[in-house]
């Protein structure tokens, strides 16, 4: 089994020193992955729901550092993490433009990006950004995912698509990775299964919310959907990485017909969650420690590596 930890984006964390503090902290306590999220802007009146609190609103403030300007940072200051966009909602940014950005940084990671995407939740930013239409976003991400793919692999390239056409041209350099860095979709509703099955080679979904708790018996029969699914593409699904995220949302709220949030209580408890989707097939767990200051997030990223972790075999 193998952890990685949400990197500030926002608030008191999201400075340079703190950043670099928590992203060498986590490489030498043992952390495989360090996942980032993605918000552009944050137009002041929001009404779309957000799908992981109770009462759908996104527990930020407005504030956030750009994602892929942020990776390059991180690609800078690390030297082994896997980086992992956690997740780049893929209508929001030319997708001719993203493919390179992003083989970019996996050249320039020395091939140690991983590449989640998402087909976002905010109608209000996908307007503000003139980006993809909202109504048609899952159409749109499956195709840029297309051009990504082409973009990583070929060369000389081409595309003419529904939504986006460019005549034949070079993308290069190409990837380090091959055939390119993995991609990983998040979600876990049928549509993302689907991604999944099609252009994926990882599912990524949030579980462990008082919103989302995704408990083991819901997430096996999504996991068999899954497979439903991966088979009906041709696909291998035992190639599939299954990477689930655990983010601190809603502090202190407990499921409704659940004792307790999972991967919470003491040490035992948590590792036996673990243990529990271990054995279901999932490889990796990235949970939430950003709890200011940086001296505190690097406690409870200890804590975990010295207590949890040696009791998950």
């Amino acid at each position: 089994m193998r952890f990685g930890f949400y990197l500030p984006t926002r608030g008191p964390l999201a400075a340079p020193d703190a950043i670099a503090s928590i992203v060498r902290g986590g490489e030498s306590m043992g952390y495989a992955s360090i996942v980032i999220g993605d918000h552009i802007v944050f137009p002041v009146e929001v009404d779309s729901k957000y799908p992981y609190t109770i009462e759908g609103r996104f527990p930020g403030q407005g504030d956030a550092l750009e994602q892929l300007s942020l990776v390059a940072f991180v690609a800078g200051i690390s030297e082994h993490a896997r980086l992992v966009t956690s997740v780049m909602i893929l209508p929001h940014r030319n997708p001719l433009v993203t493919a390179k950005v992003l083989a970019t940084l996996d050249v320039l990671s020395q091939g140690r990006l991983t590449v989640g995407v998402g087909v976002g939740w905010m109608r209000e930013e996908f307007e503000a950004l003139n980006a993809a239409d909202f109504g048609k976003r899952g159409r749109v991400s499956d195709e840029y995912l297309e051009i990504f793919k082409k973009c990583w692999t070929r060369d000389p390239v081409s595309h003419c698509g529904e939504f986006y056409a460019f005549e034949l041209l070079h993308c290069l350099p190409h990837p380090v990775q091959k055939p390119h860095p993995p991609i990983w979709i998040g979600g876990h509703s049928r549509p993302s299964l689907r991604r999944v099955a099609k252009f994926g080679d990882g599912w990524h979904p949030v579980g462990a919310t008082a919103a989302s708790p995704l408990p083991p018996r819901e997430f096996r029969v999504l996991l068999d959907e899954l497979k439903r699914l991966t088979d009906a593409e041709g696909r291998d699904h035992d190639s599939l990485t299954i990477a689930l995220k655990a983010p601190s949302y809603d502090p202190g709220r407990i499921p409704q017909g659940h004792d307790r949030l999972l991967f919470t209580g003491e040490p035992a408890e948590i590792a036996e969650d673990i243990r529990a989707y271990q054995a279901m097939g999932v490889d990796e767990v990235s949970f939430d420690f950003r709890t200011p200051p940086v001296s505190r997030a690097l406690e409870r990223m200890h804590g975990f590596m010295d207590e949890v972790a040696p009791l998950v075999p």
